[in-house]
């Protein structure tokens, strides 16, 4: 099985076989390469339907480069106080934004909700995501509005008065229960059409399966967030001699 870093030839299959809406572990059995040495290269380099073979090849070699550049000397070198290595930390964050987008969020907020997750207070100001990210603090505004809208993320006001921006445990029971609010909408329209077209055409019949397998799945997901966050949330019963 081949090592080292994948080659642009290689990375133009992946890309081929992602277009053919291959598996990963097929791309890697044609490649003779591990799977996860493609889902990652996959979800770091904008996941299945954004991966690009020249961007993906340029985006390694940068960091190739980095790794060139950083100092020799063991000291200079040295770890921060909390042990993580920064290089690491960056290439999952890569990944882990690579991983949401695959999941049909837009570039940008997803590097920023990566971010406040991989973040120890998991609270960033706009200043710090800019300067974190590397991008503008427009972009940055744009894409904390679109995770407030889909409640992934929430804004409070530190003790200056700054906004700062933070997820919590919270989040997923928000976003599932947000998902399945959205899931409603379409009931209620896909009912509204059954009125329209008659529930005794193709067209109604189908609308109206629509709605109630949309409203089954709405309902199921309401509960098990709600058990979820009931029994996840809830704290462990000490012994009785602690």
């Amino acid at each position: 099985m081949p090592g080292g870093r994948l080659t642009q030839q290689e990375r133009q299959q992946i890309a081929l076989g992602l277009t053919d809406d291959l598996a990963y572990a097929e791309i890697a059995r044609r490649l003779d390469r591990p799977t996860s040495t493609i889902t990652r290269e996959v979800l770091r380099n904008g996941g299945p339907t954004g991966y690009r073979a020249d961007l993906a090849h340029r985006a390694t070699e940068r960091r190739a480069h980095r790794r060139q550049d950083r100092p020799r000397d063991p000291a200079a070198a040295a770890r921060p106080a909390d042990g993580r290595d920064p290089e690491a930390l960056r290439e999952f964050e890569e990944v882990f934004t690579g991983v949401f987008m695959a999941s049909g969020m837009s570039r940008m907020p997803a590097r920023v909700l990566a971010a406040l997750l991989l973040t120890d207070s998991g609270s960033l100001s706009a200043a710090e995501l800019a300067q974190r990210l590397q991008v503008s603090p427009a972009s940055v505004s744009k894409a904390v509005t679109f995770l407030v809208d889909q409640t992934m993320i929430r804004r409070e006001r530190d003790e200056r008065r700054r906004e700062r921006y933070l997820v919590d445990d919270d989040i997923w029971y928000q976003a599932t229960v947000a998902s399945a609010r959205a899931n409603a909408a379409v009931v209620e329209a896909s009912r509204q059409g059954v009125t329209v077209l008659g529930a005794d055409t193709p067209a109604g019949a189908r609308l109206l399966n629509v709605s109630r397998f949309l409203d089954y799945i709405s309902e199921s997901l309401i509960r098990a967030a709600e058990q979820a966050r009931e029994v996840l949330g809830s704290k462990p019963t000490p012994p009785a001699d602690s």
